[in-house]
C-alpha cells in the first residue's frame, strides 16, 4: 500500500464545517492530506504528519477539493462559433441552435464523439474538475441516445439522459409522439448507461405534463431526477424539480418568491459533519449568461433563503462553451453576489450535493482524494485573478496528474 503525504499547505479548504478556522470552508492552516489507495486517511497540522511512502510539498500554497462540475453537455459534434457571434451582434439567445448541433452529432462516428468527450474531459481535469457530470441529448433518437450515454460513461460515473433536450425537427408536429419514445424504447435503450435523466423544461422545449411524465419514467427505471428549469423566463421547472424531488434544478435564471420558497422547504436538518442543507440543489450557470448576454441568476436571493447552491460550466458548444470552474467561480463573484467563500464552496461542495455525492468535494478522512494544488496562497485568487492558470497541480482519486 503506497502512502502520499502533500504537506506544507499555507491554505487548506476542507469543506468540513465547524473544523479549522470554521465557516463552511473549515480552513486549515499549516496543513498537510494523507492520501492511500485513493482515499483520504488523514489531515491535520504538518507538524504532526505521518511517515509516508511519497510526498509533495506544498510550498504554502493553497489546496483544495478537486472541483465537481454537476452540468455539462460534452457529447456533440461541430461548433457553433458563428451563432456565438451573431449573439454578441445582438441577436438574441432561443435555445433553437440545439437542433443544429444534433444534426452534426448524429453523422458523427463513435470514435468522433470519443475524441471529443475525452479532449474536453481532459481539459476540465487540468483546471481543477476532478468529477464532472455528462449529459446526452444531441442525439435524439434511440440509437444516437444511447451510444451517447456509453461513450460518455467511459470517461464519468455521473451521466444523465436528456433525451428531452428538445423535440427533433421530424417530431415537430407531433409532440406527444415523441414523448412517448422518449417515456419507452429511447429510456430503456439509455438507461443502462445513465445514473440520472433530466428535461429540458422551458418554452420551446418541454411543458410541464410531458416534463413531468418524462421523469415519472426515468424515477420508475431507477434514475435520479434533474431538472433544465427557468433559463428563459419563468416557468414550472423549479416547482416540478422540487414535487419530483430532484437532485438539482439547474439555471434557475428566472425565479419567483414561490419558487424560492419551494426550494427552501426541501430544507434538511441533520446532525453530520455539514449540518442543514437544501435536498434540492439550485446548480447555477454563469457560463451561460456569459455566452448568451442574459442576466445573471441572483445567487444572493437564493443564500439569504437558504437554499443549497452549486456552480457548473453548462460546457455545451453553443451557449456555454467552457470548461472552466475557475471561470465561473469569477463570474458568480463579479456577477452573481456571491462570495468568493461561498463561490469556492458551490464549485465543491455544492457541486457533489447536486449529484448526491458524500464523497467528493470535501477533504476528510474516507473522502476520495481528489485535490487540487494552486500557484497561489488562498482560495481567494480564483476570483481575484480572474482568467489566470492558478492550478499548478491535481491529484485524481489520489494519482498526481
Amino acid at each position: 500500500m503506497v502512502s502520499l503525504l502533500v504537506y506544507n499547505i499555507g491554505e487548506l479548504v476542507t469543506n468540513v464545517a465547524g473544523t479549522g478556522e470554521g465557516g463552511p470552508l473549515g480552513i486549515q492552516r499549516r496543513a498537510a492530506v494523507l492520501v492511500e489507495q485513493g482515499e483520504v486517511v488523514w489531515v491535520g497540522p504538518t507538524g504532526d504528519a505521518p511517515a509516508a511512502d511519497r510526498r509533495i510539498d506544498a510550498e504554502g500554497a493553497a489546496v483544495l477539493p478537486g472541483f465537481v462540475d454537476s452540468h455539462a453537455h460534452l457529447v456533440f459534434a461541430g461548433d457553433r462559433a458563428a451563432e456565438f457571434a451573431a449573439r454578441m451582434a445582438g441577436q438574441p439567445y432561443t435555445g433553437g441552435g440545439i437542433r443544429t448541433t444534433v444534426r452534426a452529432t448524429r453523422a458523427a462516428s463513435d470514435d468522433e464523439l470519443r475524441a471529443t468527450v475525452r479532449r474536453l474531459r481532459a481539459e476540465a481535469l487540468r483546471q481543477g474538475t476532478t468529477t464532472i457530470e455528462i449529459k446526452s441529448g444531441y442525439g435524439l433518437t434511440v440509437a444516437d441516445e444511447a451510444r451517447s450515454l456509453r461513450i460518455a460513461a467511459e470517461v464519468s460515473r455521473e451521466t444523465t439522459f436528456l433525451g428531452a433536450h428538445v423535440v427533433p425537427a421530424e417530431y415537430a408536429d407531433r409532440p406527444d409522439e415523441y414523448v412517448g419514445l422518449v417515456c419507452g424504447p429511447m429510456l430503456v435503450a439509455a438507461a443502462p448507461y445513465a445514473r440520472w435523466i433530466d428535461v429540458f423544461c422551458e418554452r420551446g422545449a418541454f411543458d410541464a405534463d410531458h416534463a413531468r411524465a418524462i421523469l415519472a419514467c426515468g424515477q420508475a427505471l431507477g434514475l435520479g431526477v434533474r431538472v433544465h428549469a427557468n433559463q428563459l423566463g419563468p416557468g414550472p421547472g423549479v416547482q416540478l424539480g422540487v414535487e419530483l424531488d430532484a437532485a438539482s434544478v439547474d439555471h434557475c435564471t428566472h425565479l419567483t418568491d414561490a419558487d424560492i420558497d419551494a426550494l427552501a422547504s426541501t430544507r434538511f436538518d441533520c446532525m453530520c459533519h455539514d449540518g442543514g442543507h437544501t435536498t434540492t440543489v439550485a446548480t447555477l450557470l454563469p457560463g451561460a449568461e456569459f455566452s448568451t448576454r442574459s442576466p445573471y441568476p441572483d445567487a444572493r436571493r437564493l443564500l439569504d433563503a437558504g437554499v443549497t447552491v452549486a456552480l457548473a460550466t453548462d460546457c455545451n458548444p453553443g451557449s456555454s462553451y467552457t470548461s472552466s470552474m475557475p471561470f465561473c467561480i469569477a463570474l458568480a463573484v463579479r456577477e452573481m453576489q456571491m462570495t468568493p467563500a461561498e463561490a469556492v464552496w458551490a464549485a465543491t461542495a455544492g457541486g457533489a450535493r447536486a449529484l448526491r455525492r458524500g464523497d467528493i468535494g470535501v477533504l476528510r478522512p474516507g473522502a476520495r482524494a481528489d485535490l487540487i494544488i494552486l500557484d497561489a496562497p488562498s482560495h481567494l485568487h480564483l476570483a481575484y485573478r480572474p482568467g489566470v492558470p492558478l492550478i499548478r497541480q491535481v491529484l485524481h482519486n489520489g494519482v498526481p496528474r
